[in-house]
């Protein structure tokens, strides 16, 4: 890891940012963290603010949230294209889809594999039956919406890979979906369990 602006995927913020933070020397850092699940329009107007506070050295402004909403990525659009001297943006995310392509245009993303991400690889979609459906679903029953979005994504990613599944519009639109439900505050075990038994349904 290097202290560059870009934008950093991982389910583990905290550990990411202590990352960041050793390799401190004599730069400045700005840190603005949301309190809830998006980086809204006024997280953005107070990193505007701090980016043109004038510095003698490198003040790398870290934002961080699980998901950064479309109105505050485009308020920040312009001074992440043109940022003023010695300013460096780094996001830090758990949703690499929530990132507009006008972000990601301008920024390098690294996406990093942290354990969350590898807890998908302990269900074997190639020989998914109902008793793997269930234990998978009570050991991950505790997940955040965010972590159980990444879960389904890569279920998905993971069953269209294995062709042993009939993926039609159909299933499409229950992963679809299922992120959307995420959002409002479907529980994860009740996503997690449709989300599989729709899948095993068009097993092939």
């Amino acid at each position: 890891m290097r202290l560059e602006s870009g934008i950093i995927v991982t389910n583990e913020p905290q550990k990411t940012l202590e990352s960041l933070l050793s390799l401190k020397t004599d730069e400045l850092f700005t840190i603005i963290e949301t309190q809830g699940k998006e980086f809204l329009i006024e997280h953005a107007t107070k990193a505007i603010e701090k980016a043109f506070v004038a510095t003698d050295v490198n003040n790398y402004i870290i934002l961080i949230a699980p998901r950064f909403s479309d109105i505050s990525q485009n308020r920040l659009l312009k001074i992440i294209e043109e940022p003023p001297k010695n300013k460096y943006f780094i996001l830090i995310t758990e949703s690499k889809s929530s990132i507009l392509p006008t972000i990601k245009s301008r920024l390098p993303i690294t996406v990093l594999h942290d354990n969350k991400n590898r807890e998908i690889f302990k269900l074997d979609i190639d020989n998914l039956n109902l008793a793997k459906v269930y234990k998978f679903v009570q050991e991950n029953n505790r997940l955040s919406s965010i972590e159980c979005r990444v879960l389904v994504e890569e279920i998905a990613k993971i069953a269209i890979k294995s062709e042993r599944y009939n993926l039609d519009e159909s299933l499409l639109r229950v992963f679809s979906n299922s992120i959307r439900a995420l959002e409002v505050g479907s529980p994860t075990s009740f996503i997690l369990n449709t989300v599989l038994i729709k899948l095993l349904a068009k097993k092939r």
